[in-house]
C-alpha cells in the first residue's frame, strides 16, 4: 500500500504558486529540500533524479519531476550522497564547457566506449539569427526587453554564451542485447555499450531550439541512417516477466577507474593543448558502427554539471550505466545533477516522487508491506515535510479549516504485478466497487470541497443513470471464487469489464474514485502494473488521521477477500445531492460500515478514530438553545457544477461555479409540531432521524457572486437568520445569524496566518441572536421533489 499525499509550503499560502499555479518561483526549491531529507531517512543510498514529468495543455514546457530511486535488496544505487549537486549553487567556482568534456570522455571510458564518439553540440546558429534580424533595430539581443519572459532569457543566454561554443557533449551510448562477456576481471561494466560518432548533412551537431535539457533537443532526425541496419527499438520489459538479482559493483572497478582516467588526461593534454582545437562546424565526422539513435548528454547549466540519462530497456541497464557515472564523478571530485529519463519501473527498486500539482506539491511514496511500515512511512513524511517548510493544511479566506487542497490518493497492489490481489482475485475489485456504491459516505466522508460528476474523483454514479445497469451487467462476468472452475481467470479480465465504466462523464479512466488505469491497461507496461487507486481522499492536516483513511480501506480488503460482498447496487438518485450531503446521515452510514467491517473481520473499528474527520470535514458553525430546544448548524456538502467552455488566451476554459454553499440544520427537542424552524422566514423541510426528538434539514444558498456562475441574476443570501418559531403563539422564541461573509463588511484579501486568526474570522460569522422580533409566522413552500431535504433559497 503506497499513497499519492500532497503539501503546501508554510508560508507565502497566498501565492499563486501554492494556490492555482501548478509551478512556480519557489515550489522546485522547496521539492528539492523535501526529497534531499527524505533520502536521509529513507535511502542513503539511493539516486536522486531530477527529471522531466507531466505536459498538460497551455504549458510551455513539461513540469519537473524529482524522484529518489534506491535498490530493494539494500545495496547502495548511488554511493556518495555529495556527489549529487544541489539545487542552489552557492559555490563561486561553477563547472564550465570544458570540465563537460573532461567527464564525457572519461564517462566513455568507463563505459568501455571510445572517446572519439564524444561530440560536442551547439546551439542551431541559423535559428538564432533569424530571430536576431526579426527583431527591432533598437532591441540589443543580449540585453533585450522582449515581453515573453521565457523567450527574452533564452535569447540572453544564447547570445551571451555565443553561437560558436557548445551547449554540451554527447556520447552516443546504448547496451547491447547481450550481456558483456563473464570475464570480469577484463570487464567493468554489466553490459557491453556499444557507440557511434554521429553524422549530420551539416556536419555538426546543431540542437533543436527550446528551452530544455540538451539531451531532449538532440537532432535525431537529422542523423544520417544506414541501409539494412534497423534501429533497435526500445521497449521496457513486462512487469510479468521474472528478473533476477540487479548488477553489484564491482569491487576493483573504482581504483582502476582512476588509474585510467588520469592516463587519458595526460594525453588529452599532449595531443590537443587547447580546449577548442576540433570543434569547427566543419569538422568531419568519420566512423562506422552499430545504428545508435540514444545518447548521454553532459550540459554545464545553472552552476551544475548535468548529465542527461537516454532511455533505457531495463532496471539492470539503468543501474549499470549510474555507476559509470558515479565512478567518473568520484574520480574528479565533481557533484553532478542527473537527469533526462528515470529508470524503467521495476519492483527489485523502490521509488519516491516529488512533483508539482496545482497549488501543492504530490509526493508518491513508496508502498508499505505492513501496517507497521505503514505507520513509520506516513509519520515520517508529514515530520520531513515539516522541516522542510512544508504543511498539510491550511485556511480559507473565511477561516475555515482545509487540507492542502490537494489529494490524499491511496494505492494498493501487490509486491510485484503477478502479485496483485486484483488480478488474482478480480471479485475483490468487484466486492469494493458493490461497497462503495452502496455506502455514499465511502465517497464523500473524505473527500476535499470539489465533488460532484466533474470533479477529480467523481461517483461512478453520479452523472450517467444508465451506468448502474451497465456495471450490474459487468460484474455478472466477474468469477466468483467461491464456485468451482471460476477461480483462475486470465489477468487481462478485470481491466476489460471495468475499463470503461470507472470513468468520469468525458470517460477519463483516471478521474475515477476508483481509478484501474494501473491495473492492466493495454497501453503498455506501465499500465500494467496491478495498482488499484482510491482518489476519493482529500489531504487531512495530521498523520494519524491519515492513517485512519488507510485502515479503513485495508480493513475492507481483508473482509472481501475472506468473504465476497454481493450485495445489489443501489439506486440513490438525486439522494446522492440531498439526503447523502448532509453528515448526519453520512455519519450513520459509515457507522454502518465500520459495524459491518468490524463483525467480518473480528477486529474492532471504533467510530471515535474517524471523529476527527468528521469534524474538520464538517466543522461546526455555532449551537444555540431557547426553551429546551436546540438548533445546530455545520457546514455540509455541496456539488459545484462546472460551466461550459469560455474563451480564454491560448484556447478555452471552464470555470466551476463554487458560488454555493450548503448548512445542516439539526434541531433537538421538538416532540411536536408546535414548533417550526425557519430560514430567512421559510420554513424548513425537517426530516426525523433514528432519534425521537432530533430533526434534520439542509439549506443551500449563495455566498457570494462570482463573474461566471449559474443564475447570475439571483444575489447572495446572507445573512440567514435562524427562527425557533412557536406557531401557537406567532412568534420566534429565539434563533441565531450565520453570516457567508464577515458581518462588517470587512473583505479579506489573505487567508489566516494561524488557528488564532482563522477562529476569529470563523466566530465572528455565528450569532447567537438576531431572531425575527414581533409576530411571526412562517411561510411555507413547496420543497422539490427530486431534494426533499433541501431547502434551496434560490428557488424563493
Amino acid at each position: 500500500m503506497g499513497g499519492e499525499p500532497t503539501f503546501v509550503a508554510t508560508n507565502h499560502r497566498d501565492d499563486e504558486e501554492w494556490n492555482i499555479d501548478a509551478v512556480g518561483p519557489n515550489k522546485r526549491d522547496y521539492a528539492d529540500k523535501l526529497i534531499r531529507r527524505l533520502q536521509a531517512r529513507f535511502a542513503p543510498g539511493g539516486l536522486l533524479h531530477h527529471g522531466q514529468g507531466k505536459w498538460y495543455p497551455g504549458e510551455t514546457l513539461p513540469r519537473w519531476a524529482f524522484g529518489l530511486y534506491w535498490r530493494g535488496d539494500g545495496a547502495p544505487l548511488w554511493n556518495a550522497p555529495d556527489l549529487i549537486a544541489p539545487e542552489i549553487v552557492e559555490s563561486d567556482t561553477t563547472p564550465g564547457i570544458e570540465e563537460a568534456e573532461k567527464f564525457t570522455r572519461a564517462l566513455a571510458q568507463a563505459l568501455e566506449i571510445e572517446d572519439d564518439t564524444v561530440q560536442p553540440a551547439y546551439e542551431d546558429p541559423a535559428e538564432f539569427m533569424l530571430k536576431e534580424y526579426s527583431l527591432a533595430p533598437e532591441i540589443d539581443p543580449v540585453d533585450n526587453n522582449l515581453a515573453d519572459p521565457e523567450a527574452r532569457a533564452r535569447m540572453s543566454a544564447v547570445f551571451d554564451r555565443g553561437l560558436n561554443k557548445p551547449v554540451s557533449f554527447i556520447l552516443p551510448a546504448q547496451p547491447m542485447q547481450a550481456k558483456a562477456a563473464a570475464d570480469k576481471s577484463k570487464r567493468r561494466r554489466h553490459f557491453r555499450w556499444q557507440s557511434e560518432r554521429w553524422k549530420t548533412r551539416r556536419k555538426a551537431l546543431f540542437l533543436v531550439p527550446g528551452d530544455s535539457a540538451a539531451g531532449y533537443r538532440l537532432p535525431l532526425g537529422s542523423l544520417a541512417g544506414r541501409d539494412g541496419d534497423p534501429l533497435q527499438t526500445i521497449h521496457q520489459l513486462d512487469p510479468f516477466e521474472v528478473r533476477g538479482d540487479l548488477p553489484a559493483r564491482g569491487p576493483q572497478r573504482q581504483s582502476r577507474l582512476a588509474q585510467e582516467s588520469k592516463l587519458r588526461e595526460q594525453q588529452i593534454d599532449t595531443v590537443e593543448g587547447n580546449f577548442t582545437t576540433g570543434y569547427g562546424f566543419n569538422a568531419e565526422f568519420d566512423g562506422d558502427g552499430p545504428a545508435v539513435k540514444t545518447a548521454l548528454a553532459v550540459e554545464p547549466r545553472d552552476g551544475k554539471l548535468c548529465i542527461f540519462i537516454p532511455p533505457l530497456r531495463s532496471a539492470d541497464e539503468y543501474v549499470d550505466l549510474i555507476q559509470a557515472v558515479e565512478e567518473v564523478a568520484s574520480d574528479q571530485q565533481m557533484p553532478v545533477q542527473i537527469e533526462g529519463y528515470a529508470p524503467p519501473h521495476d519492483h527489485r527498486m523502490n521509488v519516491i516522487k516529488v512533483t508539482p500539482d496545482p497549488g501543492v506539491i504530490e509526493i508518491n511514496i513508496h508502498p508499505a508491506t505492513s501496517w507497521r511500515e505503514q505507520v513509520e512511512i506516513t509519520k515520517a513524511l508529514y515530520e520531513e515535510a515539516r522541516m522542510a517548510g512544508l504543511d498539510a493544511s491550511k485556511f480559507h479566506i473565511d477561516g475555515r479549516p482545509a487540507g492542502s487542497g490537494g489529494g490524499n490518493h491511496i494505492v494498493v497492489g501487490g509486491a510485484t504485478a503477478s502479485d496483485s490481489p486484483f488480478l488474482r482475485r478480480p471479485d475483490l475489485l468487484a466486492s469494493l466497487v458493490r461497497y462503495w456504491q452502496n455506502h455514499p459516505s465511502l465517497s464523500y466522508l473524505f473527500s476535499g470541497l470539489f465533488i460532484g460528476p466533474t470533479s477529480q474523483a467523481p461517483r461512478f454514479d453520479e452523472a450517467r443513470h444508465d451506468s448502474l445497469y451497465e456495471l450490474e451487467i459487468a460484474l455478472a462476468q466477474v468469477p466468483d471464487p467461491t464456485k468451482s472452475g471460476q477461480a483462475d481467470c486470465p489477468p487481462w479480465l478485470v481491466d476489460r469489464l471495468f475499463r470503461h465504466l470507472l470513468v468520469d462523464v468525458t470517460g477519463n479512466t483516471h478521474r475515477s474514485e476508483i481509478c484501474i488505469d494501473k491495473l492492466y491497461s493495454p497501453d503498455g507496461p506501465t499500465g500494467r502494473l496491478g495498482l488499484v487507486e482510491f482518489r476519493g481522499f482529500e489531504m487531512p492536516p495530521h498523520p494519524e488521521m491519515s492513517l485512519a483513511q488507510q485502515l479503513i480501506i485495508r480493513a475492507l480488503i481483508a473482509r472481501f477477500w475472506d468473504q465476497p460482498y454481493h450485495g445489489k447496487l443501489r439506486r440513490h438518485g438525486t439522494a446522492l445531492h440531498d439526503k447523502f450531503m448532509l453528515p448526519y446521515f453520512l455519519w450513520q452510514d459509515f457507522e454502518e460500515v465500520l459495524q459491518e467491517t468490524s463483525d467480518a473481520t473480528g477486529v474492532h473499528l471504533d467510530p471515535d478514530w474517524f471523529k476527527a474527520q468528521f469534524e474538520f470535514r464538517f466543522p461546526r458553525c455555532g449551537t444555540v438553545r431557547y426553551d429546551g430546544i436546540e438548533l445546530d448548524l455545520r457546514m455540509a456538502l455541496e456539488p459545484w457544477h462546472v460551466l461550459g467552455e469560455e474563451g480564454a488566451i491560448g484556447g478555452t476554459m471552464r470555470f466551476v461555479d463554487s458560488s454555493l454553499d450548503r448548512l445542516q440544520v439539526s434541531v433537538t427537542g421538538v416532540a411536536d409540531d408546535r414548533y417550526a424552524v425557519t430560514c430567512n422566514g421559510i420554513a424548513l423541510p425537517l426530516h426525523q432521524t433514528g432519534q425521537p426528538d432530533r430533526q434534520i434539514a439542509g439549506v443551500r444558498f449563495r455566498s457570494w457572486l462570482p463573474s461566471s456562475c449559474l443564475h447570475p441574476t439571483i444575489m447572495p443570501h446572507g445573512p440567514l437568520v435562524f427562527d425557533i418559531v412557536d406557531t401557537w403563539n406567532g412568534r420566534s422564541i429565539g434563533g441565531c445569524t450565520h453570516h457567508a461573509v464577515h458581518p462588517g463588511g470587512r473583505n479579506f484579501e489573505t487567508r489566516p496566518v494561524n488557528e488564532q486568526e482563522a477562529q476569529g474570522r470563523r466566530e465572528v460569522r455565528f450569532s447567537p441572536t438576531g431572531h425575527t422580533p414581533g409576530p411571526f409566522q412562517p411561510r411555507y413552500v413547496p420543497i422539490a421533489p427530486e431534494f426533499p431535504y433541501t431547502l434551496d433559497l434560490r428557488r424563493f
